[in-house]
């Protein structure tokens, strides 16, 4: 008869509300949070891009059953953006390329 193996991590339960920061994936910020509360389940309720901040909602444990819902609730955003640039990868990461006076819009 062999050995039980013990299960990995513990049985934290709860949505954390995360800030996401800038140049980071959302599986990224997720595989932090999961090793830093030692969860065995874990999972975000929807992607955010690497250039963009924001909320994202991390579940877990029980409350991961619960994530289909937020997927499909409503969501708001809010941009920034700079208009008269063009940069070479269409993004604020990218070198500046060319530049267009934008003030008449």
């Amino acid at each position: 008869m062999g050995r039980r193996r013990r299960p990995q991590g513990r049985n934290v339960s709860g949505i954390l509300l995360l800030d996401k920061p800038l140049g980071i994936t959302s599986n990224a910020a997720l595989q932090e949070v999961k090793r830093l509360y030692r969860a065995r389940k874990a999972g975000h309720t929807g992607s955010l891009d690497p250039l963009a901040t924001g909320m994202l909602p991390v579940c877990l444990g029980n409350a991961t059953r619960i994530s289909a819902f937020l997927l499909d609730a409503d969501k708001e955003y809010r941009v920034r953006v700079k208009l008269g640039e063009t940069t070479t990868t269409a993004d604020a990461e990218g070198e500046v390329i060319e530049r267009h006076a934008a003030d008449h819009i």
